[in-house]
């Protein structure tokens, strides 16, 4: 299996971190792929991605929650300077929230923008990051189309009309703990979208799939989200598996 976007490099898993992909290791889970948040944290990211050479894989990007005002144009240079330096699997984690931050909707619309243009120029697909934001999202999407975009909603948690425009613009879905939660919804629909347009996630150390939901989340829980899609779609375990995986390396194109 494939964890398509997992934040183990956070302050979450300082005490035990080797410890935590070891768990995960164990259970089958071959290849981890870190999204980029700002500067802050590149280090510890890249760091990681040294420690575990072939298993864990960073991406580069400026998540939408630390597009501020006084920082986003030097931090986009720093993004900027990284792609032109080395080759990263994917741009991400890129998007829009307006959850926590309505006031900068304009400066993370140019931020995703401007990211979405680089990763059509070096043919990279994009990890999309959106709450509260489908319509801006979308409207963005639409106006940037290209036969080059394409990437991962991540995380996806809207309904079946957008998950059907997401996969109508080129773009698969991440699935993660939300498809366990009894409030997630997604679960309602998700047997209509082909298994074909999913990878697994965990997106830890948030969301943690029931029954841990609450606490923290790790890389090792994502048979939980595979053990909820043998529900949904009335397949082996070994056979999600196989396919969401090979979803996921044809996106990353490993």
């Amino acid at each position: 299996m494939i964890d398509t976007h997992t934040h183990l490099y956070a302050e979450e898993f300082d005490e035990d971190r080797n410890e935590a992909i070891q768990k995960a290791l164990n259970k089958g889970i071959t290849e981890f792929y870190l999204p980029a948040i700002d500067s802050e944290s590149h280090q510890k990211m890249l760091q990681l991605e040294t420690e575990y050479p072939g298993q864990v894989f960073s991406m580069m990007g400026l998540h939408p929650c630390y597009v501020k005002p006084e920082s986003w144009e030097r931090e986009l240079d720093i993004v900027k300077g990284y792609l032109d330096q080395r080759h990263f699997p994917a741009i991400g984690e890129i998007g829009i929230d307006l959850y926590w931050d309505k006031t900068t909707l304009d400066i993370q619309v140019k931020a995703f923008e401007q990211q979405i243009d680089w990763a059509i120029e070096k043919d990279l697909p994009i990890v999309i990051h959106t709450r509260e934001s489908f319509d801006e999202t979308f409207e963005v999407l639409e106006r940037k189309k290209h036969p080059k975009l394409r990437g991962i909603f991540h995380c996806f948690s809207g309904e079946i009309d957008q998950a059907k425009h997401a996969i109508d613009l080129n773009f698969i879905l991440g699935i993660g703990g939300v498809v366990t939660f009894k409030n997630g919804k997604i679960d309602q629909f998700l047997r209509e979208i082909p298994l074909e347009k999913i990878v697994l996630e965990t997106d830890s150390p948030y969301l943690a799939p029931v029954p841990h939901r609450g606490k923290r989340n790790e890389s090792s829980y994502l048979d939980l989200v595979a053990g909820k899609l043998v529900n949904i779609y009335g397949k082996d375990f070994s056979e999600i598996d196989r396919i969401t995986t090979e979803n996921a390396k044809h996106i990353f194109k490993t």
